[in-house]
C-alpha cells in the first residue's frame, strides 16, 4: 500500500506528482529544485543557495513523513556542472555530518526552471 506525502513546508509540484511517496518504510521523493515554498518562488542565487533550498525542502517532505536526515539511505543529485562539485559537497557535507547516505552525483544538460541542482532521495523508516 502506498501513501502519498504532500506538505506546505515544501514546494507544491509543478507537474503531474507527489512530493513524496511511502511504500513498506520506505520515503520516495521526487526530485526538489530550490523553490521556496513561502513563495513560491524560484531561489535566485548560485549553487550554494540552491543545494540549500533543496535540503531545506527535502528535509520539509522528511519531517512530514516523520523522518529526518538521518532515515536518507540514498541520495541522487543532477547538477548542470560538475564544475560545481566541491560547493555542493561542502554543503551537503553539514546536512549529512554522520553516517552520509549512498549517494550519486550527476552532470545533465538542463533542470526545471533553469534550476542548477536537482535532489531525489530514498529514505527508510
Amino acid at each position: 500500500m502506498k501513501t502519498i506525502i504532500n506538505t506546505d513546508a515544501a514546494p507544491k509540484a509543478i507537474g503531474p506528482y507527489s512530493q513524496a511517496i511511502m511504500v513498506d518504510g520506505f520515503l520516495y521523493t521526487s526530485g526538489q529544485i530550490a523553490i521556496d515554498p513561502a513563495t513560491g518562488e524560484f531561489v535566485e542565487g548560485g549553487i550554494e543557495a540552491q543545494t540549500e533550498r533543496v535540503l531545506e525542502n527535502i528535509k520539509a517532505i522528511l519531517k512530514a513523513a516523520g523522518m529526518d536526515l538521518s532515515n536518507v539511505i540514498k541520495a541522487t543529485l543532477f547538477v548542470t556542472n560538475m564544475g560545481n562539485f566541491a560547493k555542493i559537497n561542502e554543503i551537503y557535507g553539514r546536512y549529512f555530518k554522520d553516517n552520509p547516505p549512498a549517494r550519486s552525483l550527476v552532470e545533465v544538460k538542463s533542470l526545471p526552471k533553469g534550476a542548477l541542482i536537482e535532489i531525489e532521495v530514498i529514505a527508510h523508516k
